[in-house]
């Protein structure tokens, strides 16, 4: 397979008219394209069977960064950071389930990674900083810049990275509180907030930071994903 075929979701976002219009930050296009896969938006269906057929065009996913998760929240979200439209997140599940369900080549992005969670039946804070003593400011829009995260020795993310620790842009209000089922940590801010998660056969990896942002990009993400994709 010369370039596998890699879905990527999208935001949903008003306009002017009232219409709601999906939005994809090329970034991420970028990203797969480099890594040898050939990105494709994934549509915002409304039935389990339109994303069952959609998912079986792929080879692999990426679920994107977003708004707030909701599922299994711990408290109430803070005022700078709202709920992802609900008709995104139905649309999410499905396609998540389908991959996650058939442990099909996954990589979630913030809020792609605590939405597997919760798939999963994990738990995550609505404010971190606010819940947690000791927590460090993780959001851009509060004046958090870059830091370091630790990785588990052993995990996917450690081999696919190929050292104990790197530095990650800061992007998130929210943060995992428990894993899902299934689902271990894979890397650690010093603060102790959980960054990344994934499961032991490696089918999922998720992050809170995004690796397509980072100046550079961390691209051995995607191209871990598409090489798993071309195993499909």
């Amino acid at each position: 397979m010369d370039r596998p075929r890699i879905g990527v979701t999208t935001s949903l976002n008003p306009t002017d008219s009232g219409a709601r219009e999906q939005r994809l930050d090329l970034a991420y296009v970028r990203a797969v394209e480099r890594a040898g896969g050939l990105p494709l938006i994934v549509p915002m269906v409304a039935t389990d069977e339109a994303a069952e057929a959609f998912a079986a065009l792929l080879d692999g996913l990426v679920v994107t960064g977003g708004p707030a998760v909701t599922d299994g929240l711990i408290g109430a979200l803070p005022e700078d950071i709202d709920p992802t439209d609900p008709d995104r997140v139905a649309s999410d599940r499905r396609i998540l389930r389908a991959f996650l369900d058939a442990r099909r080549p996954t990589l979630g992005i913030c809020y792609g990674m605590q939405l597997a969670s919760a798939l999963a039946g994990g738990t995550i804070y609505a404010d971190v900083e606010t819940q947690v003593d000791g927590t460090a400011t993780h959001s851009r829009g509060r004046g958090g810049t870059t830091h370091p995260i630790d990785l588990v020795e052993g995990t996917t993310l450690h081999r696919i990275v190929g050292r104990p620790s790197i530095e990650v842009n800061t992007r998130h209000v929210q943060a995992l509180a428990e894993p899902g089922a299934d689902l271990v940590i894979s890397a650690v801010a010093q603060d102790g907030t959980i960054e990344a998660i994934e499961r032991t056969d490696g089918t999922f990896v998720g992050v809170q930071f995004h690796p397509e942002a980072m100046d550079p990009p961390l691209d051995a993400l995607f191209e871990d994903l598409v090489e798993k994709a071309r195993g499909v």
